[in-house]
């Protein structure tokens, strides 16, 4: 069900991406709701790059994504998405085991992310996949950067943070 995402799949990443963000508006979460997606060409270098996964449904096509880079020296998500009709579906766990598992081969050993901390599908809910808070002064460099890029681009009117796991102890499903 997992495979790598193709330059064909963009767009269907960027639906994806869009509609997966619909749920934020229910949690006064409008302008996450109605952020626009990942430009073509930044999704593109993920793929051509081999870093964007895709969970592809028999006969309905792509329905998650997960999309990885190194910061650091650790694996970092930079985006996992699923439509919100699979939400519950635990697609997005195995979407991110696989990222570990890149992450295991490519000898990366933490893998981190940044989220909402009050959102129950984010903060919370990768802390129930094994994922802890990264306090601000742990925070490496490149990781705040992105921070700052998000606070530039307005995601920190609600509260933020960066989390870590480590690929070793990661527990697959």
């Amino acid at each position: 069900m997992i495979r790598d995402a193709t330059v064909a799949d963009i767009p269907v990443l960027q639906d994806i991406e869009v509609r997966a963000g619909e749920p934020f508006a229910t949690a006064g979460m409008d302008a996450v709701a109605g952020d626009e997606p990942l430009p073509a060409r930044v999704l593109g270098e993920f793929v051509l790059d081999g870093r964007a996964w895709v969970w592809d449904m028999d006969g309905r096509g792509a329905v998650g994504y997960l999309i990885a880079s190194t910061v650091d020296g650790n694996a970092h998500i930079d985006q996992v998405s699923v439509l919100p009709e699979y939400r519950g579906a635990r697609i997005g766990r195995r979407l991110i085991d696989h990222a570990v598992r890149w992450a295991a081969e490519h000898r990366l050993p933490a893998i981190t992310l940044t989220t909402f901390t009050e959102v129950p599908w984010n903060g919370p809910y990768y802390q129930r996949l094994g994922f802890r808070y990264l306090e601000p002064a742990a925070e490496t460099p490149q990781l705040r950067a992105l921070r700052t890029a998000e606070i530039e681009h307005g995601l920190d009117q609600w509260p933020r943070a960066c989390m870590w796991a480590t690929v070793e102890t990661w527990k697959y499903t």
